[in-house]
């Protein structure tokens, strides 16, 4: 029997085409999509947690706490440097060690492949669905909670301005590349969910690096603050860009996590934009046997490419220098 696909409405399409931008509410089954990342990841800072305080890193294993008061004990410790890069779902652009932690799980790899997400990507760039590799897990700890020596920690920081074209080569200029942008709780404003430009996707802004190797960010004076929306989404739903999109964070005021994920999307054949790392064929209607289907093979991948760029000269993975006269 073949599947049914729930994708989306032709006025939704057109509607994404016209603003850069889509929410759609209700997108994924909380508890066969979202619930067993969670849980994937409340085992994951269990084992850490453990080995730390195992190894006299931590003074505590913490285990009365639940999953994100863990975490922020974590930030608050001298293992604060090292938590990010066990949770996050890519490699950093340098530093890459033969052994440098990735996570790779089972069930982040479903998500990645759920039938109702598939469906919707499916209705924007078409049937042959690539997963980018440029992807990344958010979590967003309370402001308030986060000492503020470490407030630009990943886990704490906000997101600057960027279009997501910014932040690959130039090989991906002409690449249907699909921003989708999963929160696993509620990303109210007070929580710091996205803020974006809407209709301004038109061109590709130049991008800036950051302080200290900081990431790429777009020049204030190439920002347009006064049409600047904030998009809250409720978990199990998504906000799909353009990847001409201009869009930041905003800072977590409130008193709870803010968790989600950064995925990407291709239509199969194109380049990618970031070719040191790797991606798979999450779709084909043409040839579904080239799926990945095997959660083991994407972990196999990452490993892979890990260990090739813990050896050679660090590649290029972005086009913008701090010589361009607009970022003087």
């Amino acid at each position: 029997m073949v599947a049914t696909m729930t994708g989306l409405s032709p006025a939704r399409v057109q509607q994404f085409h016209e603003d850069g931008y889509l929410v759609v509410d209700n997108l994924l089954d909380v508890a066969l999509d979202i619930q067993p990342v969670v849980d994937e990841y409340t085992d994951l800072v269990d084992a850490l947690v453990r080995r730390w305080y195992a190894e006299g890193k931590l003074p505590s294993t913490y285990a009365n706490l639940p999953f994100w008061q863990r975490l922020l004990k974590i930030l608050e410790s001298d293992q604060a440097a090292e938590i990010y890069p066990h949770l996050d779902i890519s490699l950093p652009q340098a530093g890459i060690t033969a052994d440098w932690p990735i996570h790779t799980g089972p069930a982040v790899f479903a998500i990645l492949r759920s039938p109702r997400l598939l469906d919707a990507v499916e209705s924007l760039i078409g049937p042959e669905i690539y997963s980018n590799p440029v992807q990344h897990i958010r979590i967003k700890m309370p402001e308030r909670l986060v000492p503020e020596d470490k407030r630009s920690h990943p886990m704490a920081a906000t997101t600057d301005w960027h279009q997501d074209q910014g932040v690959v080569l130039p090989e991906a200029d002409e690449t249907d590349i699909l921003t989708v942008w999963l929160p696993l709780t509620d990303a109210t404003i007070d929580m710091g969910c996205l803020a974006l430009v809407p209709r301004g996707h038109r061109e590709l802004m130049a991008h800036c690096p950051g302080v200290n190797g900081g990431g790429l960010h777009i020049p204030d004076q190439l920002l347009r603050p006064a049409e600047v929306i904030p998009v809250p989404v409720n978990k199990g739903g998504a906000l799909f860009m353009h990847r001409r999109t201009m869009h930041s964070s905003l800072p977590n005021k409130s008193d709870a996590i803010r968790w989600s994920f950064d995925l990407r999307y291709n239509r199969i054949g194109q380049p990618t934009g970031r070719p040191a790392f790797p991606g798979f064929v999450a779709r084909s209607r043409r040839d579904p046997a080239s799926e990945l289907r095997d959660p083991d093979q994407w972990t196999a991948l990452w490993h892979a490419a890990r260990a090739r760029l813990a050896e050679q000269e660090k590649p290029t993975f972005n086009r913008w220098t701090e010589g361009a006269a607009v970022c003087a």
